[in-house]
C-alpha cells in the first residue's frame, strides 16, 4: 500500500504522479476509500475506489490506481487488482521497484503468471527512468533505504505482538536506532562529497533517501542539515515536502510549535495519537498545500485521528505544558 511512513510523511515516497489535479468529487471518495482501507475493510475500500474513477470528467493520481489494487489484492480478487495494476505501471509509468517487490498487500497476487509480467514493466520503467543516472550511486542509496525502511515496516506488527513498552519493542528501536547511525556516517559522506543530490543524478527514492536519513538523525544534525536541505529545495534538488517535514522537527526540538503539522506522538497511558504543538492550527491546510503537502486531515487520518481546529486550540496550551515536561 502506498501509505505514509510511522510518524513522517510518506508523501517524500509516495510519487505524486498524476494525469490532472484532482477534483473535489474524486478527492473525497479517494479519501474514504483509503480509511476504509486503513480499516481493514478492504472490499468497501476497493468498491469506493471504483466509485471514484466513474467519476465523469475527473483526473486520477497513480497512487489512487495502486492503492485500488492493493485492496483488491487483500480480497483476492487478482483479476481487478491487475487491472488496476497494468493501469500504474502502463499508463502510470510506475517506477519503485524495490517497494513495489516488497509491498505484502500483493501477495495473493503472486502464483499468478501476470505478476512476473506486472514485474518486469515496473523493472523496465526504473531502467528507463534511470537510463541517465549514477547507477553505483543509486544502488548505494537503495542499500541504504532498505536498510532504513526494513526495520520500521515491522514496527505495527511488533507493536501489537508485544506493546510499545515491551522489551521486544525496546530492543527492535535499538537496532533501529544502529543501523539509521551506520546510514548516516554513509549519507555524511555523500552530502561532503556531492552535495545534495536531486533525482536527476540519484533518483527519485535516491533523492527521498537522503531526506530520510537526515529526518532519522538525531537532533544536532538535523539542525546542521537544514540550511543545506533548505538549499537544496531553492535548487530543485530536494522537495518542500519534505523539508516541511524536517522545519517541524527541529522547530519542535527547539521548544517551539511546529507549521505544517507533521509531528505526531502517542499518549503512552491511553495510546491515543495527536498532532504536536502547531502554530497557527487555522491556516495549516494552507501552509500545507503551499509546500505539496494534503490537508492535515487526510495526513492524522492515519492514526485514525479527525482534525477539529477548534478543539485542538483549546488543548493546545496543555499539549505545549506536557511537552515542556
Amino acid at each position: 500500500m502506498k501509505k505514509y511512513l510511522f510518524l513522517s510523511l510518506l508523501s517524500i515516497l509516495v510519487f505524486n504522479l498524476s494525469f490532472a489535479q484532482n477534483q473535489p468529487a474524486y478527492s473525497k471518495l479517494t479519501d474514504e476509500a483509503l480509511k476504509l482501507y486503513q480499516n481493514k475493510e478492504y472490499l468497501k475500500s476497493a468498491q469506493k475506489y471504483s466509485e471514484a474513477f466513474a467519476v465523469p470528467e475527473k483526473s486520477e493520481l497513480v497512487n489512487d490506481r495502486y492503492n485500488a489494487a492493493c485492496s483488491w489484492a487483500l480480497v483476492n480478487q487478482s483479476d481487478s487488482a491487475f487491472f488496476h495494476l497494468f493501469k500504474v505501471v502502463k499508463d502510470g509509468k510506475y517506477f519503485n521497484y524495490s517497494h513495489f517487490i516488497s509491498d505484502i498487500d500483493f501477495k495473493s497476487l503472486y502464483p499468478d503468471k501476470r505478476w512476473n509480467e506486472v514485474v518486469k514493466i515496473v523493472q523496465s520503467n526504473k531502467e528507463k527512468a534511470e537510463v541517465n543516472l549514477d547507477k553505483p550511486l543509486v544502488a548505494a542509496l537503495d542499500l541504504i533505504y532498505k536498510e532504513d525502511q526494513n526495520y520500521r515496516q515491522q514496527i505495527e506488527v511488533m507493536q501489537k505482538k508485544y506493546g510499545w513498552e515491551s522489551p521486544e519493542m525496546k530492543a527492535h528501536w535499538q537496532v533501529i536506532r544502529t543501523k539509521d547511525s551506520v546510514n548516516l556516517v554513509k549519507v555524511k559522506k555523500i552530502l561532503a562529497d556531492r552535495g545534495w543530490l536531486g533525482a536527476d543524478i540519484v533518483g527519485v527514492q535516491g533523492n527521498s533517501t537522503l531526506f530520510l536519513v537526515i529526518q532519522h538523525s538525531d537532533f544536532k544534525t538535523q539542525q546542521h542539515y537544514l540550511p543545506v536541505m533548505r538549499e537544496a529545495v531553492k535548487k530543485g534538488n530536494a522537495r518542500g515536502s519534505s523539508l516541511a517535514l524536517l522545519e517541524d522537527r527541529v522547530a519542535l526540538g527547539l521548544g517551539k510549535r511546529q507549521i505544517y503539522g507533521s509531528q505526531v506522538s502517542r499518549n503512552a497511558e491511553t495510546g491515543e495519537y495527536y498532532v504536536l504543538p502547531l502554530e497557527d492550527p487555522d491556516n495549516v491546510d494552507k501552509r500545507r498545500a503551499e509546500v505539496g503537502l494534503g490537508t492535515i486531515q487526510e495526513y492524522i487520518s492515519n492514526w485514525n485521528m479527525t482534525w477539529d481546529v477548534q478543539d485542538y486550540k483549546k488543548k493546545l496550551p496543555s499539549l505545549e505544558a506536557k511537552e515542556i515536561k
